[in-house]
């Protein structure tokens, strides 16, 4: 059963309109990654994938990030649209972060944009950002995605909601 779509309030976008198979969108906005209270990822030029019920993935261009500290991980997993996903482990001052990054580094051709874009679960750093706003991280340990104030769900993650 499908959950009740929240209606979006001023300057908000719903989930439930983001399309499947996903879109892909440049982010007009910063995106800042912070750990061990360092600024490990600073971009302007982030990748966003928007897909339904889910608040939107955020890959960052390896440029824009402090690759040194991210190290291939065992492993892998397959998205059926975007293709073979590879992870990183993160190495910081207090200790690894295992798989808490990932790549697609042969995206599928309608996703060739992403390759080797990273993108990072936002519930093991110390804080992730659009523009000024902290993000809080999608729920559910598998998911990656970004909230922010300007979206409305319910998000793919919470409670009750394995069967959409």
């Amino acid at each position: 059963m499908l959950p009740k779509k929240q209606i979006p309030g001023p300057g908000q976008e719903s989930v439930w309109d983001y399309p499947r198979p996903p879109a892909l969108r440049r982010c007009a906005k910063r995106v800042r990654i912070l750990l061990d209270g360092k600024t490990i990822a600073d971009t302007r030029a982030a990748l966003c994938v928007l897909e339904t019920s889910h608040p939107p993935g955020y890959y960052l261009p390896p440029e824009d990030i402090a690759m040194d500290l991210l190290h291939p991980a065992s492993g892998n997993s397959f998205c059926e649209w975007k293709g073979i996903a590879t992870y990183y482990d993160i190495e910081h001052a207090g200790g690894v972060h295992r798989a808490a990054a990932w790549t697609y580094l042969e995206p599928t051709p309608r996703y060739a944009e992403l390759a080797r874009y990273v993108a990072f679960y936002p519930r093991l750093m110390d804080a992730c950002y659009v523009g000024e706003e902290k993000v809080r991280p999608q729920p559910g340990q598998f998911y990656g995605g970004w909230i922010t104030a300007d979206l409305a769900g319910p998000f793919k993650g919470e409670p009750g909601s394995a069967g959409w």
